[in-house]
């Protein structure tokens, strides 16, 4: 077991097991918080690793019920141990589960940094080497995962829902009614005319 850091927030890890914590996904973070504002609202942190997303967004919104999902049982183990470690088991609830399936309704905001870089391209990202592959890569053009969950937030949101995801270095928005245009956007990424590197934290 290691320890990080994210957004000044300490937090248990181990590499191989679960995606370290990047800069780049701060801007997820003050996306979704800028969403939430002070309202009450049920927020699911979709692919939640160890956690980091849903404790940043439950510590700096006070209003917030988040639900934290994944499907690795360690990530979920982790993630559990951590919303402990910050004391924030009532607010924050981490279950296993695919997507947004194990998040009771209503839920106003689904934020997420899933996996969107093709498996094929895997040695142009060598400071990604010690991450899980299984959180970066995916089959295909590597968007499988994003595709999927925003036609599972289709089938659930509520009109006045929204959605954060991570692509790269951006942080993209949409309410319920904007999905379409966010799914449209998210073809217009040409996986293999865009190499980013990620900034560790």
């Amino acid at each position: 077991m290691a320890h990080t850091t994210f957004l000044g927030l300490p937090l248990l890890t181990t590499a191989g097991n679960v995606m370290t914590p990047r800069a780049a996904t701060k801007q997820l973070v003050a996306a979704a918080l800028e969403a939430i504002g002070d309202r009450p609202v049920r927020v699911a942190d979709v692919g939640t690793g160890s956690g980091a997303i849903a404790i940043a967004v439950a510590s700096a919104a006070p209003a917030a019920d988040v639900w934290a999902t994944d499907t690795s049982r360690y990530a979920v183990a982790l993630a559990r141990a951590n919303v402990r470690l910050h004391g924030l088991s009532d607010r924050v609830t981490v279950r296993q589960g695919d997507l947004i399936e194990s998040v009771p309704d209503p839920i106003d905001l689904v934020v997420a940094n899933l996996p969107y870089l093709p498996i094929a391209d895997a040695n142009r990202y060598p400071d990604l080497a010690g991450e899980p592959e299984a959180a970066v890569f995916g089959p295909g053009d590597g968007l499988g995962p994003y595709r999927r969950l925003l036609a599972a937030c289709e089938d659930r949101l509520g009109e006045d829902a929204a959605v954060v995801i991570q692509l790269h270095r951006s942080a993209l928005a949409a309410t319920r009614h904007e999905l379409p245009t966010l799914r449209a956007r998210l073809e217009g990424y040409a996986p293999r005319s865009f190499v980013p590197r990620l900034v560790a934290a």
